[in-house]
Formats: structure tokens, C-alpha cells, sequence
């Protein structure tokens, strides 16, 4: 028995990681069944899911529930036309088959996870080989395997799906009046912000998975989703957000390249964001990894710690009379000027659309790309990810840089490509690298990765240069930011829900 191949087949784990498969590989062990051998009885507690590797499972229930049942089963396989074995035992001539398990199908889901007895009676109708994870196997993979707890979310997301009218029609008349949100991606510290500014008009389902096409399902019965910078609303996904009567999209964050526009003006359904939620914070994150990088602060940080004082090889760099070039000035990058002007730098920008009077009274010096790109011996960028964006830094801009210039990106990690960025440093034309962001961030940032392989080459590559710091899309992080992004966000969810026409709402976005 190829039990690798079995269970790649197998949607709960067909999607895995490589490493999470491999443990799933590891804790599955093999149950061998006799003909009408009983596995576990109804109403029994179950300790484990399983997987039918060879034969066949036959699963029965008492005459008197078999309605119920009926229909509850009736969203897996079909029962079978074949011979059924015989029904379970002494005392149990009223039991009533409800369907068959074969090859690949999974058993015990519901009960591991709601900790719920068994539903029916499980009954081997021929020899048969189960593959078994035990129940603190499951716990295991859960804790230390994200993409394990997004699978198995999907897996029962998909068993409803057919149930998703009825449900739907359950919970709207429970609303009275509230407007109901799917909140994806849920962090301690989103659901601790939200919750101070949440009033009695609209309800929030704090969900922990990311939004995609194997979640979107958990949207049913919801007015509204509210979303990251990683969610995937691609068109399958709004697609389906419509076929459930999600109507807005609400975006906790600034960007908008997550969203397929258009599929969404097609689909009807509006998409809301938060423009400026503090640009301070945002701001000021720049020019912290520019410091650190400057004072190698994080080197010493770490060398003290090992009870190692030399300062050889921390020789750093005064910023004062330094030139510092922007790409965007929009809100960030007028905070961002604004804080380099203060230790007596000299600041260039580029903007397709510059604030001129801004520019003049901080004294910053409007300049094309190409000017800004050779002039400066600090770059931050602070512009908007779009198609004419993508890895605006690429291998010819990076040749155009002065040598040993301090590269800062708190913006979108797709305006710089990563390949050209790593032959930047290794050549020496990179003298240090500042990035909140990347371009393949959604793998990794905001997750714990402590106790797995970092499988993405390039990222893995950047973490070994000690002239690099690399933080987790952080910029956002402080309480103020946070308040503003639950308030705008729910000033923008309140507005829609008051029947306000889209046109009209401020914070709309729409496709080019």
C-alpha cells in the first residue's frame, strides 16, 4: 500500500506542505478490520479520524433516527447498491445503513473536532486497511501546522455547502437589524481594537484563516467580509462572495492589489479600504530600519547579549547631509520627509502626482526617477503596488544606484524584485536593505515559522546577510494605527450598511 500516494489523493491533505504532509506521514498509523469487525459503536466517544485505505465501511444507525440521519448523511457518498455487511450486533436488528465509506473517504472528522459522540455505527463490510491519526496527532498538527488548520477548515466548509441556503435562512432572521461580518485572518490584536470601537449595529465573526477559494465558504450568512493585505479575492473568490450575498468588502488595510477590481464591479459588490490610518506610524517604521541599519543597532543588540563590547565592524553612518530620495509622496511619504528634513538630510522625491506647495515648504526637491535613483544614498519607498509598479527596483535600477546605497521598502513588496535586490547586495552596489514587506510575503509574514524549514529560496537567502533587516509587514503596528483602522473601517462597513449609494462613499476603490 502506497500510503503517500493515498493520501495525497485525500482533499484533506492533498494541499499540504511538504513538511506538514511528512508529519501527517509520520503520526498515521495502520488499523487492519475483519469483516464485520465494529470499529467504534454510535454514541460512542471517538478518539480519532481516520482514512479508508483498502475495503470498505458500512455505517448504520437505530429505524428510529434513520430520518435525521438520513438527511444529515446525505451531503456524503451515496449508500451503495451493493450487499451491506450485517448490522452491528445483538440487540440492534432496527439498525438502519445509512452509506458506505470506501477508498479515500474520511471518517471522524466532526467528532474529533467538535468532541461530539459519534453518529452512527461503523462496521467493516469486508477485510480492511484504515489509516489512523489519533486525536492528539490531530491537536499536534493543528497547533504547529497552519495550512493543516486551513484544510481542514475547507473540508468542512465544503460539507455545508450545500446547506448554505438553509443556513443562510436560519441566521438572517436571528440578525434584528445587524449587519453581519466574516472577519478573516483574525490577530489578537485586530479583534482587541475592533472590539472597543464595535457598537450594537453590527456583529463581527472573528475568523482565523486567511480569505481565499477554500474558505470564502465560512462567508455564508454574512453581509460583509472584512480583509487583510494577504486575503486572496481573486475572481473565484468573489465570484462566490456573490453567489453567498456578500455585497461588501471591507479592506483593514491601505492596498488594494489582493482584490480583482473588476471581478468585483462585475460581481456588484463594493470594496472599501482605509486610506490613511496613520502614516505616522508607517513613517516612522522607515526610518527606524534606516537607523538601525545606519548604527547597526541590531548587531550590537545581539553581541551584547553574548557578552561580546567590541565595536569592531560597527562603524556606522551619520544621516545629517546624507541625500535621501522618496518614491511617493502621498500621506507616508509626506511624514517620511518630513522626519529626514529633521536630521538635516537632503530630500529628493518622485511622485507621479506631487503636492507642490508641500514640496516647497519642506524644502523636498521634486525630481524624475532616474535623478532620484542616482542622487541618493537613502532610498524608501512609499508608493502603491499596480501593474505600471511591479519591481519599479529591478536589476537595471539597482545598477544605477550609487554604490553602497540603504534600500528601505515599507510599502508593497512586489515594487522590488527580490533577485535583483540579492545580485545588489552580493555585488556590494546594495550596501543595506531595510523591508517590512516582500514580494511573497502571504507564506510567511504574520505566521509562526519557528519550527519549520523557510522553503522560499529568496527569502531564506535575504535572512543571511547581516546587512539586511527583515521585519513582518509591521509598519502598521502601534495602538494609534490600530484604532484608526478599526474606526475607519467600521465608519466605512456603517456607511454601507445605511444603504448609502457606493458612488458616494469615500473610501471606495475601483478599478482603473
Amino acid at each position: 500500500m502506497d500510503t503517500a500516494k493515498l493520501l495525497s489523493q485525500v482533499d484533506l491533505f492533498g494541499h499540504l506542505k511538504p513538511e506538514t504532509f511528512a508529519a501527517v506521514l509520520r503520526a498515521a498509523q495502520r488499523r487492519d478490520l475483519v469483516t464485520g469487525e465494529i470499529l467504534f459503536r454510535e454514541g460512542e466517544r471517538g478518539e480519532f479520524l481516520f482514512v479508508v485505505a483498502e475495503g470498505a465501511l458500512d455505517a448504520f444507525t437505530h429505524r428510529a433516527e434513520s430520518g435525521a440521519a438520513r438527511s444529515e448523511g446525505a451531503h456524503s457518498s451515496p449508500t451503495p447498491s451493493t450487499r451491506a455487511a450485517q448490522p452491528p450486533g445483538e440487540g440492534h436488528e432496527d439498525a438502519c445503513l445509512l452509506r458506505r465509506l470506501g477508498v479515500g473517504d474520511v471518517g471522524g472528522l466532526t467528532s474529533i473536532i467538535l468532541k461530539q459522540p459519534r453518529s452512527a455505527t461503523l462496521v467493516a463490510a469486508c477485510p480492511s486497511v484504515l489509516l489512523v491519526l489519533a486525536e492528539r496527532a490531530v491537536e499536534q498538527l493543528l497547533e504547529e501546522h497552519p495550512d493543516f488548520s486551513r484544510s481542514l477548515i475547507a473540508v468542512l466548509s465544503a460539507k455545508v455547502r450545500g446547506k448554505t441556503r438553509a443556513l443562510t435562512s436560519l441566521i438572517r432572521p436571528m440578525d434584528r437589524g445587524l449587519f453581519r461580518v466574516a472577519f478573516y485572518d483574525t490577530k489578537a490584536y485586530d479583534q482587541a481594537s475592533f472590539q472597543a470601537a464595535l457598537g450594537d449595529d453590527v456583529h463581527i465573526d472573528w475568523l482565523s484563516p486567511r480569505l481565499d477559494e477554500r474558505t470564502v465558504e465560512l462567508a455564508a450568512g454574512h453581509h460583509a467580509v472584512c480583509a487583510f493585505v494577504n486575503d486572496d479575492l481573486s475572481r473565484a473568490t468573489l465570484v462566490r462572495l456573490k453567489q453567498l450575498g456578500v455585497g461588501l468588502v471591507a479592506l483593514r488595510c491601505a492596498g488594494f492589489n489582493n482584490v480583482d477590481l473588476p471581478a468585483a464591479a462585475e460581481c456588484g459588490i463594493t470594496v472599501l479600504r482605509v486610506p490613511a490610518y496613520s502614516p505616522e506610524a508607517v513613517a516612522e517604521h522607515a526610518v527606524a530600519l534606516l537607523l538601525t541599519l545606519s548604527r547597526k543597532t541590531h548587531r550590537a543588540y545581539n553581541r551584547v547579549h553574548e557578552g561580546n563590547f567590541s565595536l569592531v565592524g560597527l562603524v556606522g553612518n551619520d544621516l545629517h547631509g546624507r541625500t535621501a530620495g522618496l518614491i511617493g509622496l502621498g500621506q507616508i511619504g509626506k511624514r517620511c520627509a518630513a522626519i529626514l528634513r529633521g536630521f538635516g538630510m537632503r530630500v529628493l522625491a518622485y511622485d507621479s502626482a506631487p503636492d507642490r506647495a508641500f514640496a516647497a515648504e519642506q524644502r523636498v526637491e521634486l525630481v524624475d526617477l532616474e535623478t532620484l535613483v542616482r542622487a541618493s544614498d537613502v532610498i524608501s519607498l512609499h508608493a502603491p503596488l499596480l501593474p505600471s509598479t511591479r519591481h519599479l527596483i529591478d536589476a537595471e535600477r539597482v545598477g544605477q544606484m550609487k554604490q553602497g546605497v540603504t534600500l528601505i521598502n515599507t510599502s508593497r513588496g512586489g515594487l522590488v524584485d527580490t533577485r535583483a535586490l540579492l545580485e545588489g547586495l552580493k555585488s556590494g552596489q546594495v550596501g543595506a536593505a531595510g523591508l517590512d514587506v516582500y514580494e511573497e510575503e502571504s507564506e510567511y509574514f504574520f505566521e509562526d515559522h519557528s519550527s519549520t524549514v523557510i522553503s522560499d529560496d529568496l527569502l531564506a537567502r535575504l535572512l543571511t546577510f547581516n546587512n539586511v533587516l527583515i521585519t513582518s509587514h509591521q509598519g502598521f503596528l502601534t495602538h494609534d494605527a490600530l484604532n484608526a483602522i478599526a474606526s475607519t473601517t467600521l465608519s466605512n462597513i456603517r456607511r454601507f450598511a445605511s444603504g448609502q449609494a457606493p458612488d458616494l462613499l469615500p473610501n471606495r476603490v475601483v478599478a482603473p
